[in-house]
Order: structure tokens, then C-alpha cells, then sequence
């Protein structure tokens, strides 16, 4: 028996993924899928789709009543590289539509919720190499202070009202099904497009920043997991830290060389590099670990060859 699922978000670049993901486990009609606007061709095939506007309480209960919803994968949001150029609409966004979900999950509408938060919920005087679970948290970013601020609120209507709320403060992410959503990680995304297209990358970032990555299968396996591990093993309630690799633009050109020897990278860091720096370099994810026996699959060398193989196909 299949369990009612509705993702909000799902035309984004995890969003997509975890749709077909679940649709694959679960079933297809069992996971409805909903953006304010339509998906790829896979997404809109595969199974139910609704529009609708994740900052929009009553559309989205009346999806829940008539879908008779048990679990929301909230992800729509705006991320960090867009975030900056409209502050007070990502925080609406950001805000409003996790106060919607929560709130579902206070009237006992829905039973579970997942949510998203971000490694860029740390900020510049955060110990930058293995980033513990729990430390000062100062983000200077409009996407930071929006994913702190709903950690918190997570936390609370967890302790307060017993809501069963989880989320993963995910890493950069690297997927070749979607394009790049406007972050500040998409330079690892991008690098391999314009090496098949190009033979040449101009890197956003500089040559030796090094960011906490990981490939988007083991970001899906991540999120399902947690989403289906039993609530009397979860110690943590604002936002478990989950790691699989970290990287700088330097090395990700080395071990695309092998594949394309004539790929060449130049540099022009732009204000995204401020955004990088505010960043850890490398996280402490023993607590998922510990937790929900957390383990990733894919280092750099894997997920370039899968990146390139796939992009190439496609």
C-alpha cells in the first residue's frame, strides 16, 4: 500500500528528482506533484500534477483534502545567488511556505514534513573545516538567514505542538536532469555543460574555494531515508548536517581533463565568491550518521563520470 505524498517545489532541480524517485517506490498516482509552473516532460507524464503557489495556505490544504495528503516534501524556495538580488521576496517565499506546512502538520492535516535547509545556514565565523551539528550560526546571505530562521521553527513546532518535521542542511548539489535553480554551487553543475559544449569554463569562483558538495542520487537516497526512519531515532529537529565530498573549481577541472584533455578553465570571480567564502569548506555529518546511518556513495571522480556520460546522452 502506497502512502499519499505531495511535493511541493517539484520542477526544481531536487524537486524533479525526488519526484520520479518516489513515484518509482511508491507509486505514481500516490505522489502528486505541484509547481507554479509546469515540469519537464518526465515530471508531467509520470503521475498527478497540480499548479499551485506554495505561499498560498488554502490551495494547498485544499490539494491536501482532495489528495487525502500524508506526507509534504516541502521545496520550493529561493536560492542563495537569486536570493540576494530580491531579499524581501525570497524571505516571503522562503517564510510563508514553510509556516503553511507547518501549520497543516499543527491541525494534524498532514502526518509528516520534510524540508530543506542549507549549508548556508553557517556563516563566515563558523569553523570552516568539519563544520560540527551544532555552532555559531551567522549567515550573511537572504537564503542563510531564511533557512536558519525556519531551522528554529522547525525545532519549535516539533517540541511545541509535536509536529514530525525533518530536514537535511543539504550541500552543494550536482545533477544533470535540471538545470542550475540560481545558487551559488552551480558552478559544478555548469562546469560540465559547457565542457561538452565547449571545451572551456569561466568559473564564477575562485580556483581554491572549497565547498561541501554531493552528487543528487545521494542527496534523493539522503532525503528518503531520513523521510522513512523511524521518529524514536531522530535526535535532531532543525536540520540534520549531511556530507559526501568537498571540493574546489580546481579540482573538478582536473577530473573533467581525463574525459575532455582539451578543457581549459579561466576564473572571474564575481559576487558569488563573496557568498562561497561565508561558507564551510568541509562538514561533520556524524549525527545522520549515528542517527539514520547516513553513508554517501558518490566522490568526485564518480559523479564526473556520471555527469558527463548522461549529459552526453541527453
Amino acid at each position: 500500500m502506497g502512502k499519499s505524498i505531495l511535493i511541493l517545489g517539484a520542477c526544481g532541480q531536487i524537486g524533479t528528482e525526488l519526484t520520479l524517485e518516489l513515484r518509482k517506490k511508491y507509486g505514481d498516482h500516490d505522489v502528486v506533484a505541484s509547481d507554479i509552473r509546469e515540469g519537464g516532460s518526465d515530471l508531467m507524464a509520470s503521475g498527478p500534477f497540480e499548479l499551485l503557489d506554495a505561499t498560498n495556505y488554502a490551495a494547498i490544504e485544499d490539494v491536501v483534502m482532495h489528495y487525502e495528503i500524508e506526507e509534504v516534501y516541502l521545496m520550493a524556495a529561493m536560492l542563495s545567488a537569486t536570493a540576494e538580488k530580491f531579499p524581501t521576496r525570497a524571505w516571503n517565499l522562503n517564510m510563508s511556505s514553510l509556516f503553511n506546512v507547518l501549520n497543516l502538520g499543527k491541525e494534524k492535516k498532514i502526518d509528516k514534513i520534510f524540508w530543506p535547509s542549507s549549508i548556508a545556514v553557517f556563516g563566515p565565523n563558523t569553523p570552516k573545516e568539519n563544520t560540527p551539528q551544532n555552532t555559531v550560526m551567522e549567515p550573511s546571505t537572504v537564503y542563510g538567514i531564511s533557512k536558519l530562521s525556519g531551522e528554529r521553527w522547525c525545532e519549535y513546532y516539533h517540541k511545541k505542538f509535536g509536529v514530525d518535521v525533518r530536514s537535511i542542511r543539504y550541500p552543494g548539489l550536482i545533477s544533470w536532469k535540471t538545470a542550475p535553480g540560481g545558487g551559488t554551487t552551480d558552478y559544478a553543475v555548469e562546469i560540465y555543460h559547457e565542457a561538452l559544449k565547449h571545451g572551456k569554463y569561466s568559473c564564477f569562483l575562485e580556483p581554491d574555494t572549497f565547498l561541501p558538495m554531493m552528487y543528487i542520487d545521494d542527496a534523493i537516497r539522503a532525503t528518503i531515508t531520513l523521510m522513512e526512519y523511524n521518529s524514536g531515532n531522530l535526535t535532531i529537529r532543525s536540520s540534520y548536517n549531511l556530507a559526501a565530498m568537498s571540493f574546489s573549481p580546481h579540482e573538478i577541472a582536473q577530473s573533467i581533463e581525463p574525459h575532455i584533455p582539451d578543457f581549459k578553465m579561466d576564473y572571474t570571480p564575481d559576487f558569488r565568491q563573496q557568498i562561497a567564502d561565508s561558507w564551510p569548506g568541509s562538514i561533520d555529518d556524524a549525527f545522520a550518521r549515528k542517527d539514520w546511518g547516513w553513508t554517501p556513495k558518490f566522490d568526485l571522480a564518480a559523479t564526473t563520470k556520471e555527469m558527463l556520460k548522461h549529459l552526453e546522452e541527453k
